[in-house]
């Protein structure tokens, strides 16, 4: 079973200090659509790799807005299955450093015939079993520990045994490069602190 993710972008009003001001000092700017392969590497959620997340189990903000209140609340009743709710600031995400990996060797990637699905598997120091079991031994070696990176193909099913980085998670090609052209073009307005990305997972 997947796991599905929602959230909301939202952004700090710069008045919202002000004696005079008196609506939610937080805003919604849009919603969130559903982004897969990230979820570990952000927020530790179906964290696989063994990524050192970015902003794992945070909570709902206290000063989160009312409209993002009544949506997180009204999901947790309806789907006991709510879990991993957490933010994290346009300033957090802006400064990453996108050449950080996980705690995997690396990971291999199968690809159908036709390529249309791949199947990833995490490499630590032994290839996985499903994978010997069906293609045979890597041709790159009989561990990982000393075998290069590389492609090679059986029986026209493409297999790649390569790194994996945060750019790799959430870079060009992700999805996440929406989001965060997003959050980038509000900070201009907001600051990097005063816009931020709330979510939850199921």
């Amino acid at each position: 079973m997947g796991t599905y993710i929602y959230g909301f972008i939202e952004a700090r009003h710069p008045c919202a200090d002000e004696d005079w001001y008196e609506w939610d000092a937080w805003v919604v700017s849009m919603p969130l659509s559903p982004l897969y392969e990230s979820f570990g590497c952000l927020f530790g959620v179906r964290n696989r790799l063994g990524w050192n997340p970015v902003a794992a189990a945070r909570g709902l903000p206290a000063d989160v807005s009312e409209l993002v209140r009544a949506r997180y609340e009204e999901h947790v009743r309806i789907d006991a299955a709510m879990h991993g709710c957490t933010w994290v600031t346009w300033a957090e995400l802006r400064d990453l450093d996108m050449t950080v990996r996980p705690a995997a060797r690396g990971v291999l990637d199968v690809q159908s015939r036709h390529g249309s699905s791949i199947s990833r598997y995490r490499v630590d120091d032994q290839w996985p079993e499903d994978v010997v079991e069906e293609y045979g031994m890597p041709p790159l070696g009989a561990s990982p520990v000393e075998a290069p990176m590389g492609r090679w193909d059986v029986s026209g099913v493409t297999l790649e045994y390569r790194p994996m980085t945060r750019l790799d998670a959430l870079g060009p090609g992700t999805g996440w490069e929406h989001v965060f052209g997003v959050m980038q073009a509000l900070a201009r307005r907001f600051g990097p602190e005063g816009v931020r990305l709330v979510v939850w997972f199921d």
